[in-house]
């Protein structure tokens, strides 16, 4: 393996993260702010994606229910991606695409945030879960690439986007985990102050 594509690779995340840092720092603050205000009003925060989103979904909760990098009581997320039994009954009993936005029914409530993710921003589940958020009066944010794709329409104005800019899969994934880096550590440096 040559050692150029492997430095290239480091030299595109790079690139495509210092894009994202002027592009995308107002709406994490905007997202963090979100947040922070429903988990102080005793809401919840269900997340959900497929793939490498669905993973991201599930470390989300994980860093809000234990912890990030500083001890804190757990704070109430979901990940809807996580109940193998639950994903495989609805989609043998309904379709695929009805896996999240039958939790989200059943589980969120008004005030609620739903955690979006999707790579292309047309994943067809994650879409019909926008929708199942708004009729539960939720807000959304969603992280996204690909210039967010069928999400963006899907979107109310109290809802946030927060779009990679790239079109390349491993780009925007990795971006989408610095961003849940910068919720976790936004929520903690609300709650606890910054250290």
């Amino acid at each position: 393996m040559p050692v150029e594509r492997i430095q290239q690779q480091f030299r595109d995340s790079a690139a495509t993260i210092l894009e994202a840092l002027e592009t995308l720092s107002m709406p994490i603050a905007a997202a963090i702010d979100t947040l922070f205000a429903a988990l102080a009003n005793g809401n919840r925060i269900l997340a959900c994606g497929n793939g490498s989103s669905a993973a991201a979904a599930q470390q989300f909760a994980a860093e809000l229910i234990g912890r990030y990098e500083r001890e804190r009581p757990g704070l109430p997320a979901i990940a809807l991606t996580a109940d193998t039994a639950l994903l495989t009954a609805i989609a043998n009993d309904y379709t695929f695409e009805q896996v999240f936005s039958k939790q989200v029914r059943a589980l969120g409530q008004t005030g609620d945030v739903l955690l979006a993710i999707s790579t292309s921003g047309n994943s067809a589940n994650v879409l019909a879960a926008i929708e199942a958020a708004h009729e539960r009066e939720m807000t959304v944010i969603a992280l996204t690439g690909n210039e967010g794709g069928n999400v963006s329409n899907m979107l109310a104005n109290t809802d946030i986007q927060i779009c990679t800019p790239s079109g390349r899969a491993a780009r925007i994934q990795e971006v989408h985990l610095l961003t849940l880096h910068c919720l976790c550590d936004g929520i903690d440096a609300m709650l606890l102050g910054n250290d």
